[in-house]
């Protein structure tokens, strides 16, 4: 089925060919939608609900209806149901003949907002389109009630066209007997004989409306009689009196009747009526207004037939209903139409006309609403609104004809024949589809306020005033009919959308698209324009991250963590693309990257450039990332170094493993394989580094996020640090080691130690004697604290950091590590300031120095590493872009940098350049 954001909540197929078309994708086009879909382009071939917009020839599409044929008959013999030869009398005999001519007119018009549309998406969108299958079965099974009283009332005890003995036997289980072969024999239709059905719509309704003429003109001729209305044998009347009162038009009758006088049901165990239980009655007068629209599939106008056809079936039954009410009224005494629902058989000139009317009316509507149901059922089924749980209802469809929905179907309806009595189940029907049509009211409402472009309606008089005028009344009349029945069908309602929430599948969510994805936007865009970046302060600081992966497959521990660490900020991942525009599937490409989010369950976005170079789209990437406010401030990079990568994809022990990433044998992300060369060299690399700092975003390099086991760091014991190393390696006498880049480290660590609570944190304490001191044993010459304990725990203090300090006294006694403070410089931004001793260039005996001190600092790092998850150390700028042999420079950097992290537990290399941390809050 097509994914249009207009489409509706449950597709029901036309009888005729078994097509799924859809009542609610009529409707959504035409008294609440637009006429394209607004998400892919119409084409002829669609034929499920799209197709009658198009150019397609009608007869050669096998569209033969009109309007009068395709919508009126359908719309109008369904509005008559059982309702027009049996309850009538009984609802203008309770609530009187103003509250019935008041509520017939308001049902009327509210019913013009009749779309139950996909927009709502698929958790609500499902469960109402679920609950509106259950409606359409209790329409049957409530038409088959009123059937088997019109055939017990006629052909039971002391029925009219029975004499003696010889009459049909009566009771509960009889009633119940008689029903099931009525629904069986419906089922039989609907196995063999739907299509032609289909096609009598016009004859059936031509005779209810004979019988319905011929009604009123027994009113009008018929006088006064005494011993023609007989009380029914199930009425507690019957013990004491025969028959019932009949005046004839009688002015004195009409003035009694204009009030109400509620009384008993006496096919309800003598329940006492009251308006909600008379409102629920008439409202299922009007549930059939979708009658139409489930013949879309049929007919040659859809966009024209389905409104004009409706709204003139809708006329011409409110009319035929008031004519019916007032002849009532001035006829009939309201005790008698309270205690003979039938009287309008003995009044009658021929009473057949009645029983004839009743049979085919109540028959007709329930096979309808049986056909309905079934259609609606295979349409689910199609959709996978439940998964894989309905498919059997596909499998069992031969030749179009959906049969095991249709046995669904019918094996429900035996069930809610089980309550027996008709007004029960009219108010139980009439409760299911109201909430049908507060959905409908809603999804109008919210897809108005949202204002989306493709929403443009063609009924002339819908506006957000009325979804809200229909809205709040279809919600209060709900509670009105039965606030048991209302409560109950909205918790349904509400397990059904938890139950599609959680286990419906995540491509058929984005098939149906959602009016909660536009609302979101709306409401998204509001407050992005509120969001002003000049208003930022360092108290709410929070990091917005945009991690840079060359292959998923090979970083998959790695964007885990980030959305760990990314503390409910904005989480970006890019990727860049190396070549240029031509034969590029963007769409595609984007929706692999948004399944491997999915497959992660990470929050993240993601964004992927195309660019000549590596740098040039990490640069377009770092500067177009967000939007207003929500824009990165912190680069995440994995580490440059010579490892072959790991696909967590292919590895069995991986818990990331998957193979819907796999096609045949193309690979989508495919990934750098042992000896292959790289994408870009480390000159690029590190200048994608001075890059970030430029644009004044911090910055973290991660190293070994391969050896991550987030399962084991949360099980194990030995496991037990996240450890800082706020000492700046390159430069260990730079004055105060604890500044901005230590604080953003510190800042990272504590994010961290909220989703990891079982560990500690440990700063590790560094003091080094400065470069002055060295070689001097002075005692007069004081050694140069660089931070001190004392300090470093009120610092902690002030920014309410629980962490335990750990004192290195390597650097301190260790002359080497001062004395090569000076050369280290030289491979970082620092190097201006620097005046080499030989020449301008970097010596290999200079970088081999260096790097043994590198593998003394490392050796230092490992040894206190045993129990770490997962470890921050300080990192020095890189050697500015301007430095003389910057090749040369960064080569040595990174080779550096490489040593110091080599066999260490998952690292990350930090360098931050905005302030973090704020002690006032």
């Amino acid at each position: 089925m097509s994914a249009s954001a207009e489409q509706e909540t449950a597709p029901i197929a036309n009888s005729r060919s078994g097509r799924t078309g859809s009542v609610f994708r009529s409707f959504g086009s035409l008294f609440g939608g637009s006429q394209n879909s607004g998400d892919r382009p119409h084409t002829p071939q669609d034929g499920d609900g799209y197709v009658e917009f198009g150019m397609q020839d009608p007869d050669r599409s096998g569209r033969t209806l009109g309007t009068f044929a395709g919508v009126f008959s359908p719309v109008a013999l369904s509005m008559f149901s059982a309702l027009v030869f049996i309850r009538v009398g009984y609802i203008v005999g309770n609530a009187g003949l103003y509250v019935t001519c008041c509520s017939s007119s308001s049902l009327r018009n509210s019913a013009l907002h009749v779309m139950i549309s996909r927009t709502l998406g698929l958790e609500f969108g499902g469960s109402i389109g679920t609950l509106f299958f259950f409606a359409n079965v209790v329409g049957s099974a409530m038409a088959i009630s009123g059937c088997t009283e019109g055939i017990m009332d006629n052909f039971g005890p002391r029925g009219h066209f029975v004499s003696g003995d010889s009459h049909l036997p009566d009771g509960d289980w009889w009633r119940f007997l008689t029903s099931s072969m009525i629904n069986t024999l419906q089922l039989l239709v609907c196995l063999v004989g739907a299509a032609l059905f289909a096609k009598t719509s016009v004859i059936i309704l031509a005779t209810v409306t004979v019988c319905l003429f011929a009604t009123y003109f027994s009113f009008l001729i018929v006088g006064a009689t005494n011993n023609t209305i007989p009380v029914p044998g199930d009425n507690i009347l019957s013990n004491t009196t025969t028959f019932l009162d009949y005046t004839g038009l009688n002015a004195t009758t009409l003035r009694d009747n204009l009030g109400s006088h509620y009384g008993r049901d006496y096919t309800s165990n003598g329940k006492q009526v009251d308006f909600s239980t008379t409102f629920g009655v008439l409202f299922s007068g009007v549930t059939g207004i979708m009658a139409g629209a489930n013949m879309s599939g049929e007919l040659k106008n859809p966009s024209k037939s389905i409104p004009y056809g409706t709204l003139s079936a809708v006329a011409f039954t409110f009319v035929s209903y008031i004519i019916l009410s007032f002849l009532m009224s001035c006829t009939t005494p309201y005790f008698t139409m309270q205690n003979n629902y039938l009287f309008l058989m003995p009044v009658n000139l021929w009473p057949p006309f009645t029983a004839i009317g009743i049979l085919t009316a109540t028959f007709s509507t329930s096979l309808s609403n049986l056909i309905g149901s079934s259609r609606i059922l295979e349409a689910l089924s199609k959709d996978q609104v439940f998964g894989s749980l309905l498919n059997f209802v596909i499998h069992g469809t031969w030749k179009g004809n959906p049969i095991a929905a249709v046995a669904v179907s019918w094996c429900l309806v035996e069930c809610i024949l089980l309550i027996g009595s008709f007004n029960i189940i009219a108010q139980i029907n009439s409760v299911l589809f109201m909430l049908s049509y507060l959905a409908t009211n809603l999804a109008c409402l919210g897809i108005e306020l949202t204002g989306a472009p493709n929403f443009r309606p063609l009924f002339k008089f819908f506006t957000w005033h009325t979804c809200l005028v229909g809205l709040l009344g279809t919600l209060i009349m709900m509670f009105v009919i039965n606030f048991i029945y209302a409560s109950s069908c909205i918790i349904l309602c509400l397990i059904l959308v938890i139950a599609l929430h959680l286990f419906s599948p995540a491509t058929q969510a984005a098939q149906w698209g959602s009016i909660s994805q536009a609302l979101m936007f709306h409401q998204v865009r509001k407050y992005l324009l509120m969001l002003d970046p000049r208003k930022d302060h360092v108290k709410f600081w929070r990091p917005q991250i945009l991690l840079l992966v060359s292959s998923p497959r090979s970083c998959c521990p790695l964007v885990d963590f980030v959305n760990d660490l990314k503390k409910s900020g904005l989480y970006i991942i890019g990727h860049v693309k190396l070549g240029d525009f031509k034969g590029i599937e963007d769409a595609e490409d984007n929706q692999q990257w948004w399944s491997f989010l999915d497959h992660m369950r990470v929050k993240a976005f993601t964004e992927v450039t195309l660019s000549r170079s590596i740098r040039e789209g990490v640069q377009h990437l770092i500067r177009l990332s967000g939007i207003g406010a929500m824009k990165p401030n912190t680069i995440i990079l994995g580490f440059y170094d010579s490892e072959a990568p790991r696909d967590f994809f292919q590895n069995g022990s991986s818990p990331y493993k998957t193979d819907d990433f796999n096609n045949g044998e193309i690979q989508n992300f495919p990934i750098r394989r042992d000896g292959d060369p790289k994408q870009f060299q480390i000159q690029e690399y590190v200048q994608i580094l001075c890059d970030t700092l430029r644009m004044k975003k911090n910055l973290c390099l991660c190293r070994n996020f391969q050896r991550l086991d987030k399962n084991f760091i949360s099980m194990s014991k030995h496991v037990k640090y996240i450890d800082v190393w706020p000492i700046n390696i390159f430069n260990p006498t730079s004055g105060d080691p604890f500044d901005m880049v230590s604080l953003f480290m510190m800042q990272l660590a504590v994010i961290m130690l909220a989703k990891w609570k079982h560990l500690r944190v440990r700063i590790f304490l560094c003091e080094a004697n400065d470069e002055r001191t060295v070689g001097t044993f002075d005692t007069q010459t004081p050694q140069i604290e660089i931070f001190s304990k004392m300090k470093l725990e009120q610092s902690l203090k002030e920014l309410r950091i629980t962490a335990d300090i750990v004192e290195i006294q390597e650097w301190s006694r260790d002359t080497d590590f001062s004395r090569h403070a000076r050369t280290l410089k030289q491979f970082t931004a620092q190097a201006d300031n620097v005046v080499l001793e030989d020449d301008d260039e970097v010596g290999e005996e200079t970088l081999n120095r260096s790097l043994l001190y590198m593998q003394r600092a490392n050796q230092i790092i490992r040894e206190r590493s045993d129990q770490t998850a997962l470890s921050f150390i300080y990192l020095a700028a890189p050697p500015k872009l301007s430095a003389p042999d910057f090749a040369q420079r960064s080569a040595s950097y990174m080779e550096l940098l490489t040593e110091l992290t080599a066999d260490l537990p998952p690292t990350i290399l930090v360098h931050g350049v905005s302030t973090v941390t704020s002690t006032t809050l």
